[in-house]
């Protein structure tokens, strides 16, 4: 299965054609990091021994406008267990914002960081626009990101003048 992440008000500052590297901008999906993170699951198992815990079955993480939906999601406790250090998604990720999407086989989350890293494929939707790679880095504070790895754009031209 595969994560789906929806980004709100995407801009692609790229030309066409392919590349190996691609900086993106993603001005509205700037996210108050320190912001309640919301996770509904089917179930959770915690293991107090190494102050992890998962969520298995149609998970939905929500922090302001971001939504990241998996099968499964590792949650990664600092070192004092009272916060959230890193979201782990395996096997396929949604990451949802508005009409825009991403998708990739892989996810993790840096709360603390502000950063999410999508690996795998990678499938990211703006409107008619997509752009694919390996792997996308997007800076939840700043609003901005990186693509990698054989990079793919196709965008639709403008109307007629």
């Amino acid at each position: 299965m595969r994560f789906r992440f929806v980004l709100a008000g995407l801009t692609f500052a790229l030309g066409l054609g392919a590349a190996s590297a691609q900086e993106v901008a993603f001005p509205v999906l700037r996210t108050d990091t320190t912001a309640q993170v919301e996770v509904t699951a089917d179930s959770l198992s915690v293991h107090q021994a190494d102050g992890s815990a998962v969520f298995t079955g149609n998970v939905l993480i929500v922090q302001g406008p971001m939504r990241l939906k998996a099968e499964r999601v590792e949650v990664e406790y600092g070192a004092d267990r009272s916060k959230i250090a890193k979201l782990h998604a395996p096997g396929g990720v949604t990451l949802v914002s508005d009409k825009d999407a991403a998708e990739a086989r892989d996810a993790i989350y840096e709360v603390a960081a502000g950063s999410v890293e999508l690996t795998g494929d990678v499938l990211l939707t703006q409107g008619q626009n997509v752009l694919s790679g390996q792997r996308m880095t997007i800076d939840l504070k700043t609003g901005t990101g990186r693509m990698d790895g054989r990079v793919r754009t196709i965008l639709q031209p403008g109307g007629t003048p």
